[in-house]
């Protein structure tokens, strides 16, 4: 068995960030690595028996991605700080991801973030999200962007609805956006590509390849 790559997923102790890293935790491909910014954080982690590191997007984020193959980037600042963490902090993390030759780099966006216009109430979150993607792609890394609609709590069903421009809004379990950035997470699939995702019925791993 070839040995498991190593995930860093940032924004890990989030709803979506905590996801990831159990859905990595299960993964025979992955071994999670959780970017937290607080040390109790760190070691609720460590005591799961996931690794951890201390990282915050405003900072040098050279550390965190030391021995990392390919990056989640699931935080969001909630709103509190788009710019600082949802724009800045995502184009560090890709320099520094880049700097490490780091294979892959997925990011979660969001619907809406190719025209920010669409909604008043979250034009400067969207306009974060969409220069952060934009920055991404003229990275020259490897990336998939997943932009899903409205999240919820529900479980996951383990399928979506998958297309490059969805023509309606609409919502998606945490659940399924995280099963849906593992399993972008591969080489191969997705690459350098973008696209939006919404409840479906097409089972993940066939909507993603």
């Amino acid at each position: 068995m070839s040995k498991k790559e190593n995930v860093l997923v940032a924004g890990a102790n989030g709803t979506t960030g905590r996801i990831i890293i159990n859905l990595l935790k299960e993964s025979d491909n992955y071994k999670p690595i959780a970017m937290v910014r607080k040390q109790e954080q760190k070691d609720h982690f460590e005591k799961e028996n996931v690794s951890a590191v201390l990282g915050d997007l405003e900072e040098d984020l050279s550390h965190a991605v030391k021995n990392v193959d390919k990056v989640i980037f699931a935080a969001g600042s909630g709103g509190k700080n788009v710019i600082g963490v949802d724009q800045e902090g995502a184009k560090k993390l890709t320099d520094a991801a880049k700097k490490v030759g780091a294979g892959k780099f997925v990011m979660l966006s969001s619907m809406g973030a190719d025209d920010p216009s669409v909604s008043e109430d979250l034009k400067d979150y969207l306009k974060a999200k969409h220069n952060a993607d934009e920055y991404l792609q003229s990275s020259g890394m490897n990336y998939s962007i997943v932009r899903p609609g409205s999240l919820t709590n529900e479980g996951s069903t383990g399928k979506i609805k998958l297309e490059k421009k969805l023509d309606k809004q609409g919502e998606i379990s945490r659940a399924d956006v995280a099963r849906t950035l593992v399993e972008v997470l591969d080489d191969g699939v997705k690459k350098n590509q973008v696209f939006e995702i919404l409840a479906g019925e097409t089972p993940i791993e066939n909507a993603v390849r």
